[in-house]
């Protein structure tokens, strides 16, 4: 029975809804595999009576597909952490080397952009810094949907990649590097107190690739967090009042998550390993030349089709690192 008052507070009962269709989902799923699991049983000892090994094999293939269910729905299980419900911004940096890494920063946004339609997810653009030739400098999307957070927040650390170039007529091969960083949008039930005082805010006209002036006006906005050193910025509105608030909210969002990491003793140093975003640090390796392979080096999963992994199918990896999560 629900509380005379719960439609009242919009935010609090979305979430609610939320976490009841991924448990009702869950028990669904579950009992209907139960219930397939019986039938299948039962149907196996009539083919053993009739030596039937047509049937036999249709029972093996569907008891394959049940476990692969059964396995989805395990992992949803490790959706449970505090912020996992919620939607994230991922934010996008190329690494050292210039028109390839900034390419590959390109490439990553839309591995995750696909991922979100693939899962029918709705993404905006917050933020996006060209490169001169090609790709993008850094850019910050939003990703709204069921549980983003949870799936994405192992994403984040240092991506590899190693191919022949397009950008180079000697057709050498370059590896260039990006960096990930997933953060949680912060809903309104959560209190994150911020004083102006140790804010910075400066704003600058939208540029597109070159320099290009996007807007006449300043109404792109960036904030420094004096305290913490954290920068967030956006330029996706022409309205600078609207800039700023999506800049807040995104502030808001990354102090929570630094919270998050310190409650949970995950004191990882993210803001050193976005500085220096090169050899030795990646989480995952994508190699198109001389073989074709796309490595987690946390879980050590593999899967020899990169481009199928660069056309947002990165669920396996997804469930993995969920695995790895204690």
């Amino acid at each position: 029975m629900l509380e005379a008052n719960f439609w009242q507070d919009k935010i609090k009962s979305k979430k609610i809804i939320k976490e009841k269709k991924l448990f009702e989902d869950l028990i669904g799923s579950y009992e209907d595999s139960v219930k397939k699991l019986k039938d299948f049983d039962e149907l196996n000892e009539l083919a053993s009576e009739e030596n039937n090994i047509d049937i036999k094999n249709e029972i093996l293939f569907n008891i394959k597909v049940l476990r692969e269910t059964v396995k989805k729905n395990e992992v949803k299980c490790f959706l449970s952490k505090e912020a996992d419900s919620l939607d994230c911004y991922v934010e996008i940096h190329a690494g050292a080397g210039g028109t390839e890494s900034q390419d590959w920063a390109d490439m990553l946004r839309r591995m995750y952009l696909k991922w979100s339609d693939n899962r029918k997810f709705k993404s905006n653009l917050i933020s996006e810094h060209k490169g001169e030739e090609a790709g993008i400098k850094s850019s910050t999307i939003k990703i709204e949907g069921d549980y983003v957070f949870g799936w994405l927040k192992k994403e984040s650390g240092i991506h590899r990649l190693v191919r022949i170039s397009p950008f180079d007529s000697g057709a050498r091969r370059h590896t260039s590097f990006a960096s990930i960083w997933v953060y949680p949008v912060v809903d309104e039930n959560i209190n994150i107190e911020i004083n102006d005082k140790d804010l910075r805010i400066d704003t600058y006209r939208s540029s597109g690739a070159g320099g290009q002036h996007v807007n006449t006006t300043d109404s792109a906005v960036r904030i420094t967090h004096l305290p913490s050193k954290i920068v967030v910025q956006c330029q996706n509105e022409r309205s600078q009042h609207k800039n700023k608030e999506t800049c807040m909210n995104m502030l808001k969002a990354r102090l929570y998550d630094f919270e998050i990491k310190k409650k949970e003793e995950k004191n990882l140093n993210n803001e050193t390993v976005k500085s220096d975003i090169g050899w030795g640090h990646q989480i995952r390796s994508y190699v198109l030349q001389p073989y074709r392979l796309v490595k987690d080096n946390r879980t050590n999963h593999e899967n020899t089709s990169p481009e199928r992994v660069l056309d947002g199918h990165i669920d396996d990896f997804l469930e993995q690192s969920l695995y790895q999560i204690k």
